[in-house]
């Protein structure tokens, strides 16, 4: 089943193109790795596809209220920024709004999934610490569990492991892939190419402004998208651990 379609998908901010022409399908089951250099425009194709910002074409999500949407895919931002002083708990639990009416107060389900999604990042033990006395690891930790307590068919997270150690990176990106094994959906947007290799089913580069490749990881790291859209030549093997992607130098002009 698809959870996200985008058909001849266009977006420019103020006179300036960004991405024209956009096809794609993310299906049930897959963990889907978005890529490119920067400037890109993964962030935009993800902001728009949810309809933040405006563009032109099909997309699935188009024309959902806020509250479907928001139980349709939980939406995991770049900024990690939180101004007040909640409580890791009180944090989580805002993944759990779109499930319970306006004043009602949160059920005993509702605190079983918020406590389930503190113990898959690791935060037992912080629930009723200020998210603003937390390091900036952790505050994306506890950004990741709010966005897995929303319990959606989907999950779009914008550089999720940004900021955060090897050990957290590694455990973030299995816990995406065991939500996609659940059956739900996930599209994360990466720049570290090593774990997008090894953890997603599927990759989808942007560059050109356009969807430049999309299929396994093997199909689009080659050689040729390497130096055309990154500039860099990398080793990339398959392992019995799987794919060992490694960059090795950058491209001359």
């Amino acid at each position: 089943m698809s959870q996200l379609s985008c058909r001849d998908f266009t977006v420019a901010l103020g006179d300036r193109p960004v991405l024209e022409g956009v096809n794609l399908t993310i299906e049930s089951g897959e963990l889907v790795g978005l890529i490119g250099p920067n400037g890109a425009g993964k962030t935009t194709l993800m902001r728009a596809a949810l309809g933040l910002i405006p563009a032109s074409g099909h997309c699935s999500l188009a024309g959902l209220d806020d509250r479907n949407r928001a139980r349709t895919v939980a939406w995991m931002p770049q900024d990690r920024s939180v101004a007040w002083p909640i409580s890791v708990e009180a944090l989580v639990m805002l993944g759990r709004m779109p499930h319970r009416m306006p004043g009602q107060r949160p059920s005993a389900q509702d605190h079983e999934q918020v406590a389930a999604a503190i113990r898959q990042v690791g935060l037992e033990g912080f629930e009723q610490r200020a998210v603003t006395r937390l390091s900036a690891g952790e505050r994306t930790r506890a950004l990741i569990a709010r966005a897995l307590a929303q319990q959606t068919p989907m999950i779009m997270a914008d550089e999720p492991i940004a900021g955060l150690d090897p050990a957290h990176q590694i455990t973030t990106m299995q816990t995406f892939a065991g939500i996609a094994d659940s059956g739900r959906s996930v599209l994360v947007s990466l720049h570290d190419l090593g774990l997008a290799a090894r953890h997603c089913t599927r990759l989808i580069l942007i560059g050109e402004r356009r969807v430049v490749a999309d299929g396994a990881p093997v199909e689009v790291l080659t050689a040729d998208n390497l130096a055309r859209i990154f500039h860099i030549e990398a080793f990339l093997q398959s392992t019995d651990h799987g794919p060992v992607f490694q960059s090795l130098r950058v491209l001359g002009p």
